[in-house]
């Protein structure tokens, strides 16, 4: 049977999909802001929690794809890949945030991660001289009360629900 061509901006799951879509890039745009722009440099954990948002845009574009094509189960599966993929990062945000209050311990990678410039022109005791320790168990920033991994938590949360918001109408419109 040929797949037939919706118009998204009628349809509920491109709509919801879309939305999750441009919140995540938003998301993911800032967090490399934070880093480039304002100088805050990820430690391993923080680096972790990227990957949802490297795999889920993609996933979700190609879900959208699907749902103009009329392809809503499969669209309705990447959602809820992604949905699922938000749900784990949102857990890793808590567990990042519970290690900067001091909750519990995190991995000894953090403590070693170290960030440096670039070897240039000076020697290993110049080179030294800029080296800096990320450490995953201090939160570089808080606003309101939150960490970046708070609030990566957080998003992660909606976005999750969103993505499966995004699932459910495909799936009960595919029927």
């Amino acid at each position: 049977m040929p797949a037939t061509l919706t118009a998204p901006e009628r349809d509920s799951a491109y709509r919801w999909g879309a939305s999750v879509l441009v919140a995540a890039i938003a998301i993911i745009l800032t967090a490399l802001g934070f880093e480039y722009i304002g100088g805050y440099r990820p430690c391993p954990l923080c680096l972790q929690q990227r990957y949802a948002y490297y795999a889920g845009i993609p996933v979700l574009f190609g879900a959208l794809v699907l749902v103009t094509a009329g392809q809503r189960r499969w669209a309705g599966l990447l959602f809820a890949i992604v949905a699922a993929g938000f749900l784990v990062n949102a857990g890793l945000g808590v567990y990042h945030a519970g290690v900067e209050w001091k909750l519990w311990a995190g991995p000894d990678t953090c403590q070693l991660y170290l960030d440096s410039a670039p070897a240039g022109s000076g020697g290993v005791l110049e080179q030294l001289k800029t080296v800096r320790v990320i450490r995953c168990d201090e939160a570089p920033w808080r606003f309101l009360g939150l960490s970046f991994a708070g609030w990566n938590a957080l998003l992660s949360i909606f976005l999750a629900l969103g993505a499966f918001m995004a699932a459910r109408l495909s799936w009960h419109r595919g029927i």
